[in-house]
């Protein structure tokens, strides 16, 4: 019963609309992208962000690392033992290999002296571990554990034992995003070891890749070993990228479609090498360089 000139509360509390809300939260978020997208102001947010929830991460991880480091423990003894045997008998079956390999080094210099060729410029290295993939089901993305502290930038390249992995994308102080090749938005300069033929590499569905854009009647077969050609200054040139798995042409089409399989193991998660920027020569090497190109010129030019 009400007193008089007294409304009683409502039994249920109204606020907006849910549709109203569902608006206002729609609109706020594209608000957010966009502005993240062209101006970045969510990227300091972001970085902070990801700082203070890596010690959760590394927590949340040591339950498992335990795990698995008691299990390989407990289940690798013999297999060691077997491994340093057959080290041992490999070792003494390339000793020939390994007393002649310093004597074959040399040779090699010399002879690239004698031939004028140019020396190899010196790259350093980063060994960074893969923690885990990316939240994005959309994208062929991992985390690895060396960011902006250990001098890794943006658009370096990453490789592992067989070949180019990816490319960092983004760094974060302590951690770091690399793109694997079979992202549908990775495309990489390419040769084709066997006639030197240059193209792209696109990634595409099925953890695999694509060469598009090659004329039906271009000269590759299944088989092809693809490496980069260094034309986009961010890869080596001369590093394995992929083999050839299928050609398909046909005649209504002008193009081939073209798969191939990475040479990478890029859903194996292990060690990583990230690829710093190329070192610069030794000045001896520079001023050599500087005056034999004249006498290259001229040379040239007498031949012709």
């Amino acid at each position: 019963m009400s007193v008089v000139g007294h409304q009683p509360p409502p039994f249920f509390r109204r606020g907006p609309a849910p549709l109203a809300r569902l608006a206002f939260f729609v609109i706020l978020s594209l608000a957010l992208l966009v502005l993240d997208l062209k101006y970045r102001y969510l990227e300091l947010a972001r970085q902070g962000v990801a700082t203070a929830l890596y010690p959760l991460q590394r927590a949340a991880y040591v339950p498992v690392d335990l795990y698995e480091q008691l299990g390989d423990y407990l289940s690798s003894l013999a297999a060691v033992q077997r491994e340093n045997v057959q080290l041992k008998r490999k070792e003494l079956e390339s000793a020939n290999w390994l007393l002649r390999q310093q004597h074959l080094e040399l040779e090699n210099q010399r002879l690239r002296e004698l031939l004028d060729m140019k020396a190899r410029q010196p790259v350093s290295g980063t060994i960074a571990e893969i923690l885990y993939t990316a939240r994005d089901p959309f994208s062929r993305r991992v985390i690895v554990d060396k960011g902006g502290q250990h001098g890794i930038a943006a658009g370096q390249a990453v490789v592992d034992e067989a070949g180019v992995l990816g490319q960092v994308t983004r760094v974060y102080p302590l951690q770091s995003e690399v793109t694997l090749v079979t992202d549908k938005n990775q495309a990489v300069p390419v040769k084709i070891v066997r006639n030197g033929l240059r193209t792209a590499l696109f990634g595409a569905s099925g953890g695999q890749l694509e060469l598009r854009f090659l004329a039906a009647n271009a000269d590759v077969q299944p088989g092809d070993l693809l490496v980069t050609s260094g034309l986009d200054g961010v890869y080596l040139p001369g590093l394995p990228v992929a083999k050839v798995l299928r050609v398909e042409r046909d005649a209504a089409y002008s193009f081939a479609r073209i798969l191939c399989e990475p040479a990478a193991g890029v859903e194996k998660h292990g060690q990583v090498l990230i690829l710093g920027s190329r070192e610069a020569l030794p000045p001896q090497v520079a001023e050599t360089e500087a005056r034999d190109k004249p006498a290259k010129g001229r040379k040239a030019r007498r031949k012709e």
